[in-house]
This record gives C-alpha cells, sequence and structure tokens, in this order.
C-alpha cells in the first residue's frame, strides 16, 4: 500500500484507537482494490470474509427487502469502514455494497482480525470501541428519521459536506439525488420539495451543487423543533 492509503487506514474508526504495531500487522497483508462506478464489492448473502476501508469515493450500502424494493442503509465514504459486523462473526453479509462513484477501497483480510482479537485483548478493545461508534451512528440516523422532517434532514446532509462553518458555502453533492433521496429515508420527489422548502432557508440547487447563503441560519433551522420547522416549511 501506498503511503496515503496506510495513513487513511489508520485514521479510520475501525484502526484509529489501535497500537501502532498492531495496525502494522493489521495492513501488512491488506490491498488496495480500485473499483470502477457501479461495481459490486460483495452482495447480500455472500460469506463475508473481508472488511473495507474507503480510501476514495462513495459507497451505498442498501438491502434488497422481499418485494425488490431496495433499501439504503449507509453511504460511506473517505477513511470509514463497512463489513466488520459480518466479517468479525464469520457470518454472512447482511446487505450489498456497490461503488456509487469510482472508487479505491482498502481490503482487510477478516480472518486476520479475527485472530488478533483473540491474540491481543487490547486490539479486541479497539474493535470494541468501533463497533459501538457504528452503533452510536446507527441510532443518530434512526433518531434523524423519527425527529426532523424531510426538509432538516436534507439541511442537515448538506451541512455535513459543507467545507465552512459559517457565512455562504457552496457544496457538491457527491451522488446522484435518487440515492441522497433513499439515503435520508425519502422519495426522490419528497426530497424535490425539501429542496423547494430549502429556497426559503437560503439554500439554491444548481446541477450538481447546492450555495448554502448563510451557514449558521442553515443549521439552526436543521437542529429547531420539528413541529416548528414543519410549520414554518408549509
Amino acid at each position: 500500500m501506498k503511503p496515503e492509503h496506510k495513513k487513511i487506514a489508520m485514521n479510520s474508526l475501525l484502526l484509529l484507537r489501535t497500537p501502532p504495531d498492531l495496525v502494522e500487522t493489521v495492513l501488512a497483508s491488506a490491498r488496495v482494490l480500485e473499483l470502477d462506478r457501479g461495481a459490486t464489492i460483495f452482495l447480500q448473502g455472500e460469506q463475508a470474509n473481508a472488511i473495507y476501508i474507503v480510501a476514495e469515493g462513495w459507497v451505498k450500502i442498501f438491502r434488497i427487502a422481499a418485494n425488490g424494493a431496495e433499501a439504503v442503509v449507509h453511504v460511506v465514504t473517505k477513511s470509514q469502514s463497512f463489513g466488520e459486523a459480518a466479517s468479525l462473526r464469520n457470518d454472512n453479509y447482511p446487505v450489498t455494497a456497490e461503488a456509487v462513484t469510482d472508487t479505491a477501497l482498502i481490503r482487510i483480510d477478516a480472518e486476520v482480525l479475527r485472530r488478533l482479537i483473540c491474540e491481543c485483548p487490547e486490539f479486541a478493545m479497539s474493535i470494541l470501541a468501533a463497533t459501538f461508534q457504528h452503533l452510536h451512528e446507527l441510532v443518530a440516523q434512526v433518531e434523524q428519521l423519527k425527529a426532523q422532517t424531510g426538509a432538516q434532514r436534507v439541511a442537515e446532509f448538506l451541512l455535513d459536506l459543507a467545507p465552512c462553518e459559517s457565512g455562504t458555502c457552496t457544496v457538491t453533492l457527491p451522488y446522484d439525488k435518487v440515492l441522497i433521496a433513499g439515503r435520508l429515508g425519502l422519495k426522490p420527489e419528497s426530497l424535490s420539495r425539501a429542496f423547494h422548502k430549502l429556497r426559503d432557508k437560503g439554500v439554491r440547487i444548481n446541477q450538481n451543487h447546492a450555495l448554502i447563503d448563510n451557514v449558521m441560519s442553515l443549521r439552526d433551522y436543521a437542529e429547531e423543533d420539528p413541529a416548528r420547522a414543519w410549520a414554518s416549511s408549509t
């Protein structure tokens, strides 16, 4: 692996709390995969034999329901990992992973991690800490779906991507609007309505860019009581 790939891996949630010597052991057999947009990384139901860290690009994690509908569980990007839970249990992947842009992934053999967990309690604690953080993120995502209006969810999504903390800011949408809608628990037409409502909050959409007039003002809106946000958007 190149030095920049190793740095990305070391800053990932999976390895952030891992001692440097153990990181070297983990990454000794890791390899970098270059994938085109639309490439399948693994399929729902396949044997989980690897954990991945995104080095570049975006990856869609989703499930296919019994009726054939696609449910987006998560969208991950640089320095984020996925596939841990199933791989560490030596189970099957409960989801499908697909590159939604040209993507570079750091692939880590799950057997290496399972062996280190058995041999080194310190490494096991690092993995547990990463797992708990993933759980907290999932709880926050569920809370967002339950406690925010669609427009507020879109506002928070834009704020998470914003490269500035205040003032005017331009955000590049990283993937298509259908996927954004799925990630936020919205239908495509609901996403369009949410973008329309955000015009009054100083947000203008131009193809794959969003211009935010005032980042702090938009943050206030994203965090306000949902009943008030709903009333002000109608």
